[in-house]
């Protein structure tokens, strides 16, 4: 049975929010590295290789991490849902539990050093391990809802239910409310995890930590329901 309207939205919201706070304290923490966003990555890897800089590296094992945990989160999916169990509640405690390993990683191992060093690369697989399972559970357990992750499907969605003449039926007003507001959060979020490195550091991970372990109080919903 499909959890109700309320409950969609604080699973959008509070998703978009992780998805925008790891990003941007990751990002900065770790010189430059997406760990939501694969292509952002592929960008920076081509233009770090014109100027010649550091962080190639990272960025080029991002890409196999990220899909290590997609997949790993499909399985974990297929299996739960074999079992007659609903895979968003242990999906969303394993993406929190990366999530902690991360601040507990990067509090440890600081000064990170060199952005293609051991330390730097080990601190931030796991921010993109945390990351690959949140789009894995975007497109398993909630594709019915916005994108948490990637901002630029929600606002092309946005523009072209709103500004373009759609008829704004129930189903139309209902997408446009969840992708603006997904929008909203990953901005707030951004703006959190940017202030919240400078300031605590890897600590401040704990927060979208915390936003995941409230989630888990949310009624599941089985995939594909």
């Amino acid at each position: 049975m499909p959890i109700r309207a309320g409950k969609d939205a604080l699973i959008g919201v509070g998703l978009a929010f992780t998805a925008g706070f790891v990003d941007a304290a990751a990002f900065i923490a770790l010189t430059g590295l997406f760990t939501a966003h694969v292509t952002g990555n592929f960008v920076l890897i081509g233009a770090e290789l014109v100027s010649t800089s550091t962080g190639v590296l990272a960025k080029l094992l991002a890409l196999p991490m990220f899909i290590l945990a997609v997949a790993v989160t499909r399985l974990i999916a297929l299996a739960l849902e074999r079992r007659g169990s609903p895979p968003l509640r242990p999906l969303l405690a394993l993406e929190a539990t990366v999530l902690i390993a991360f601040t507990i990683a990067g509090v440890a191992m600081s000064p990170l050093g060199s952005p293609d060093g051991a330390k730097a690369i080990g601190v931030g697989m796991l921010g993109v391990a945390a990351m690959g399972i949140q789009n894995g559970i975007g497109r398993l357990v909630i594709g019915h809802l916005a994108t948490t992750t990637v901002m630029t499907v929600n606002v092309t969605q946005a523009v072209i239910d709103r500004l373009c003449g759609a008829k704004l039926d129930d189903q139309v007003s209902t997408r446009l409310r969840r992708t603006l507001s997904a929008v909203a959060a990953f901005a707030a979020g951004a703006l959190a995890g940017a202030f919240g490195i400078a300031a605590l550091s890897f600590w401040c991970v704990l927060v979208p930590a915390f936003v995941l372990i409230g989630l888990l109080m949310v009624p599941d919903r089985k995939s594909g329901s």
